[in-house]
């Protein structure tokens, strides 16, 4: 989940805890593979060059990542996804959009919409949520891996627009043409990164409580842990003891 609430912070320590490594490998090798259609370079394509530092974060072996870019690349079999972006509400008229890679279309679709339903939510038309959002390039670094002074100065040198904190995480925003040489300099500088993707970042947050935020942790839980999903955004926010209530 990305975005700047207490229930993104709370995604950002479970990629930092790698929680979920089997799914983390999932997700990263479609992206290698979607990434590498549009080249096998990762010098040249900085999409690919964004998946495999992604995959580097989560100690994926070598050989995968390079089998991954082989799919994409069209050099070994199984490469076929189609990529697709649902947009719609959850409960309490909280926005998400969720991007998907898949190699069955209409099952996905019918699982997707299914989720949605039955925790009250809908989907809704393409471009209906899209302008509560905003495209930037997000690096999420742990706080105790770099000085926020230094950090800050190298990343506005990069190009960078903001330096936020949230909780025990950094988070470099960029406009996503200067994603990649932001990318460079903070790997130059030898500092780790728990994550750096190109997101969808919420302009506003809208509060949920009781119901309505425990529904919309469920249905977020649901979309992430399908195993077709790639990212999915939100603008909803929650109260930490919600949260905990529901630990």
């Amino acid at each position: 989940m990305s975005g700047h609430s207490k229930w993104a912070t709370i995604k950002h320590k479970k990629a930092a805890t790698d929680a979920k490594r089997g799914k983390s490998f999932t997700r990263i090798i479609k992206e290698i593979m979607i990434a590498a259609r549009s080249g096998g370079d990762p010098d040249m394509n900085p999409r690919l060059r964004t998946a495999i530092v992604a995959a580097k974060a989560v100690s994926m072996p070598a050989d995968n990542i390079k089998r991954a870019v082989m799919r994409g690349t069209g050099e070994l079999e199984g490469g076929q996804l189609d990529e697709i972006l649902f947009e719609g509400y959850g409960p309490g008229g909280a926005a998400i959009m969720v991007d998907v890679a898949t190699d069955n279309r209409n099952r996905t679709v019918s699982e997707v919409r299914h989720m949605f339903s039955k925790n009250g939510g809908n989907l809704g038309e393409p471009g209906s949520v899209a302008w509560m959002f905003e495209r930037k390039s997000q690096i999420v670094i742990e706080k105790e891996k770099a000085e926020e002074d230094s950090l800050m100065a190298l990343a506005l040198d990069a190009g960078a627009e903001d330096l936020r904190g949230e909780d025990e995480h950094w988070e470099v925003i960029s406009a996503p043409e200067a994603h990649d040489a932001v990318l460079k300099a903070i790997e130059k500088a030898k500092i780790p990164i728990v994550e750096a993707q190109i997101s969808m970042l919420p302009k506003n947050l809208m509060k949920l409580e009781g119901k309505n935020a425990s529904a919309m942790i469920r249905l977020s839980d649901q979309l992430e842990e399908h195993d077709d999903v790639q990212n999915v955004y939100s603008n909803f926010d929650v109260d930490v003891k919600e949260v905990e209530a529901l630990a």
